[in-house]
């Protein structure tokens, strides 16, 4: 029986409100096909190893770190500023919710060494395997993702180069649990912007062998991590990375004191702070003279931006089967909402929508590594985890607009995802960079025509579609080198749209194939079909009204392949 009070009016199933089952207390790796074939297409012959594991991790994102996650957002991290003598103590105090995600997470932790270690004994892929990890949680919680994996990596590679014997001790101590561990921070953001390193205040001094640091950042993410990367101006006015702790050598509270938590929109659940240092102890991440540490530290924050496209991907795919799982059950003018045509066409679009960045974001984490990937990727995965969730929301109606119902969050904690580690116009002109001073475009290019190669035989078409959008490509890239600099900065944004849309479209036609000759179905090369039809086919003036109405024909295929329920 319902734990509710039954009303006299409640005559009619469409008040059976147990029925409305949303994702959470679901298995998320059970009942999603397409990650079970990403891991089949990865893993190879590690894949029946991972299996078991892959099980129990669903069981855990879809239930307890879930659970947790709204519990967590309407209690979130508080700042205990003072001790009982008024002392600055600084401690940010995480709710016993967040607590028991993260143990549960570090318990099942497929980017820690030890895992990596029995997963390769086993002939799985352990990139595969954390791409899986990441992807699971963000879909519960894309705050706790930006708190575990914050930075960990830059920290521990830096710490190993350029940190002191006994700090780079310390460092391995931090992270013995891997870089997913919680322990990291990065303080890049003052008060005058992010971006704009001319701009940047903080600043240190020599103090031996190590530094005293002093200055204001004014959005740190994971304010109760043990190590920070902060950046500060050297006494000849370069910038550079430092690595500051919470003590110092001797084992006294070093320089760090936190003004306040920021009151956010969303990912309430990675405290994030205003922190002041005052001559806090630090310890330089670079070749002093050489200017190393920071082009390294740069490369990992341009990583970094996979897994903030992985957390836009996450947000996209929770959007997607609570849409589904609501239209299921919602029933309007005498059926479910899914049976409606409008709304099968909302959702077949999800569906591809989803899938095609899917493709781009493991592809990143798991595949080619590209000096193209990750900021083409994140302009379209976070960009996608918004208007997914807006889709989710305009799906369940007036109910999706309430805080009780799951993908209001949703909204709220996508949002952030088109800043994290540098916004649209950023990533723009990483591409800029990228292109000009590496000729990055050409292994982009090679990779795109490699995919395409792939391409499951019968749909020709596609394929022929797909090759002749990436010449199309490379000439849009010569005509856009002959712009007036001003003008073709100007047009970096769509030329970044061309290029994700063509890598997506190849993506899906590369696991068509792979599809076909390992399994022998079609879905997949189903969504490359639609996935062509809606970016790179030109419509003309009908705007495609007459075309084949495949997304509805085979509306059950897309639908099965996308979630199991």
């Amino acid at each position: 029986m319902g734990r509710y009070l039954i009303e006299p009016f409640d005559h009619s199933d469409r008040y059976a409100t147990e029925r409305y089952r949303g994702a959470a207390g679901r298995n998320w790796w059970s009942c999603d096909p397409t990650l079970r074939l990403l891991m089949r297409r990865h893993l190879g012959a590690g894949f029946a190893w991972a299996v078991p594991y892959l099980d129990k991790l669903g069981a855990l994102m879809g239930g307890l770190v879930a659970e947790c996650a709204e519990e967590t957002d309407r209690n979130p991290p508080r700042l205990e500023k003072y001790d009982k003598w008024g002392r600055d103590v600084s401690e940010v105090v995480m709710p016993a919710s967040f607590q028991a995600a993260r143990r549960a997470l570090m318990e099942n932790n497929f980017t820690s060494p030890s895992f990596a270690e029995e997963a390769r004994a086993h002939g799985a892929n352990p990139a595969a395997l954390a791409a899986a990890w990441t992807y699971l949680l963000d879909q519960a919680d894309i705050g706790m993702g930006c708190a575990l994996g914050t930075g960990g990596d830059m920290v521990v590679s830096l710490a190993e180069k350029y940190a002191p014997e006994d700090v780079r001790e310390r460092v391995r101590e931090i992270f013995a649990n891997g870089f997913y561990s919680g322990e990291a921070a990065q303080l890049f953001t003052e008060r005058t912007g992010g971006s704009d390193l001319a701009a940047l205040e903080a600043a240190a001094v020599p103090a031996g062998d190590s530094w005293l640091l002093s200055g204001f950042k004014w959005f740190a993410s994971n304010a109760n991590g043990s190590a920070f990367v902060v950046l500060a101006r050297l006494p000849e006015g370069a910038v550079a990375p430092f690595l500051v702790l919470w003590e110092r050598r001797d084992g006294s509270r070093n320089g760090v004191r936190i003004r306040r938590l920021k009151d956010k929109l969303g990912t309430r659940s990675v405290a994030s702070a205003e922190v002041e240092f005052t001559e806090a102890e630090a310890f330089l991440l670079a070749g002093q003279g050489s200017g190393s540490g920071l082009g390294t530290m740069m490369k990992l924050t341009n990583a970094s931006r996979l897994g903030v496209a992985m957390m836009g991907l996450g947000v996209a795919r929770r959007a997607l089967v609570e849409s589904i799982c609501y239209a299921l059950v919602r029933e309007s003018f005498g059926r479910p909402l899914i049976e409606q045509p409008l709304m099968r066409r909302k959702l077949s679009e999800l569906i591809v929508e989803v899938e095609a960045t899917q493709a781009m974001v493991f592809d990143g984490l798991v595949g080619t590594r590209l000096r193209l990937a990750p900021a083409l990727v994140k302009l379209r995965a976070a960009r996608l985890g918004v208007t997914a969730a807006s889709d989710a929301i305009e799906v369940h109606g007036g109910n999706g607009y309430i805080e009780q119902w799951p993908v209001a969050r949703l909204l709220r904690d996508a949002q952030v995802n088109p800043i994290w580690e540098g916004g649209d116009n950023i990533l723009c002109l990483d591409v800029r960079r990228a292109m000009l001073r590496e000729n990055a475009h050409e292994p982009f290019l090679d990779r795109l025509t490699a995919a395409v190669d792939q391409a499951p035989s019968g749909d020709g078409a596609t394929a022929d579609l797909v090759r002749g959008r990436i010449d199309d490509l490379r000439k849009a890239i010569t005509a856009w080198t002959s712009l007036d600099p001003v003008v073709a900065e100007a047009r970096l944004f769509p030329l970044s749209q061309l290029m994700a849309d063509v890598y997506a479209a190849a993506l899906l036609l590369e696991q068509a194939g792979w599809e076909q000759r390992e399994l022998g179905t079609d879905r997949k090369a189903l969504v490359a079909r639609l996935y062509a039809d809606a970016h790179l086919v030109d419509h003309g003036p009908l705007r495609g009204i007459d075309r084949p109405a495949e997304d509805l024909d085979r509306f059950d295929d897309l639908l099965a392949g996308a979630v199991t329920l």
